[in-house]
């Protein structure tokens, strides 16, 4: 290489720098599911305030039990699935495989039991509501059951995507590390 007033290096024309300007696709693919996974953390966050907005006015009885139910039993775990979105996203800046797979692991344990559980838990309550029509929760007019299953199939979906992109992540920065060792 020459300096800016020597001579230019031989065998080049100057117009040998796009191979410089491209990022490899691991990086791009990084980037995108990084992408993906703080939207669905947000999504989760958003939930999981809703969750605990229910427990705590149902607990200090903040309006009555005949606008907001009383929580079923599988919302209080449920409540420890924050731990998951704090570690994905104490995980996404830095690249820290140690804190995304804490993440993958107890998104199992602390989002995805939680919901499989409450299915199981509310089913003789929905299976009430659909052969007799009758409903004795309400969430502000709505029966309890029928908003809770809403959000079981919502947060379900949002944990689903969640570990899916983050395994894919996982392996971009896997493979990412596994040739920077060879190199």
């Amino acid at each position: 290489m020459a300096s800016r007033a020597g001579p230019r290096a031989a065998g080049t024309d100057g117009s040998d720098f796009q191979h410089r300007e491209r990022v490899a696709s691991h990086y791009q693919m990084s980037v995108a599911l990084k992408s993906e996974i703080r939207k669905l953390n947000i999504v989760h966050l958003l939930i999981w305030i809703l969750m605990a907005a229910q427990v705590i006015v149902s607990q200090l009885s903040l309006v009555s039990h005949k606008v907001v139910a009383s929580p079923y039993q599988w919302e209080y775990p449920y409540l420890l699935s924050i731990i998951p979105t704090i570690f994905s996203f104490l995980a996404l800046p830095r690249n820290n495989i140690s804190y995304l797979v804490i993440s993958m692991i107890s998104a199992g344990l602390f989002c995805v039991a939680p919901l499989i559980y409450g299915g199981m838990e509310m089913f003789p309550v929905a299976q009430q509501l659909y052969r007799h029509g009758k409903a004795y929760r309400f969430i502000f007019g709505f029966s309890a059951v029928s908003v809770m299953y809403l959000v079981i199939v919502i947060a379900v979906q949002v944990h689903a995507w969640q570990i899916y992109y983050s395994k894919k992540l996982l392996d971009q920065w896997f493979t990412t590390t596994q040739e920077k060792k060879k190199k």
